[in-house]
């Protein structure tokens, strides 16, 4: 879990962010033929804008991770024998407004890449394949950039689970507005960039996104 304080050395970050890329590639390819490898409420708020997912399945998708996320951290509490659990949190030269258009600007950033990883119009043969290492390797390298680029910043979370676990177990609740503001809004204009300006067309029936991840 990043936070400002531990991304300030530049060779520490730079670990976190290969650390977080490679386990958010294994994490996709694992996961996106079982369930569509939904880890992220920001994810499943813009499948389900896109109308990939019905509602009724997104409320238990975004149900799902937020129970994944804070049993994980109390697990993490539980092992390091009580130990303090690391937020994400702003820098203290940020503010709310600039830590929610940067969580924006890089959730927009990963959400695009899941639509151009998945999305067959999108591919010459007309069909791309979960089963690809391909999409999710992508999708763990623009992670890791975002986390770079954001991490000793706003902890370059991305994913209002991931900010929200930690934070109920530690009981530090501050900023989490930036947590979920910056990343749905962000997720919101990927899907309308992706789905109603680069392809304005309709899915048809034999060309569905065949897998949804992060």
């Amino acid at each position: 879990m990043l936070t400002p304080d531990a991304t300030s050395d530049a060779s520490a970050l730079v670990a976190t962010a290969a650390a977080q890329g490679f386990a958010l590639f294994a994490a996709v390819f694992i996961a996106a033929d079982a369930s569509g490898g939904h880890i992220n409420p920001a994810v499943t708020f813009a499948m389900t804008l896109g109308g990939h997912i019905p509602i009724p399945n997104a409320v238990f998708y975004c149900i799902s991770q937020m129970l994944g996320a804070t049993f994980a951290s109390l697990l993490l509490r539980l092992a390091s024998a009580g130990q303090a659990i690391p937020t994400t949190r702003i820098a203290p030269e940020m503010t709310g407004f600039g830590g929610a258009v940067l969580e924006s600007a890089t959730t927009f950033a990963l959400v695009y890449t899941v639509y151009v990883a998945f999305d067959p119009r999108g591919c010459t043969s007309g069909k791309r394949s979960s089963r690809s290492a391909v999409g999710p390797m992508v999708i763990g390298f623009v992670a890791g950039a975002c986390v770079l680029a954001t991490g000793s910043l706003t902890g370059g979370s991305m994913n209002p689970a991931r900010s929200f676990g930690p934070a109920i177990i530690s009981g530090d609740l501050k900023n989490q507005a930036v947590y979920w503001v910056g990343p749905l809004i962000g997720a919101a204009l990927a899907t309308l960039v992706h789905q109603h300006l680069v392809y304005p067309f309709p899915h048809s029936d034999d060309s569905p996104i065949e897998s949804v991840v992060v």
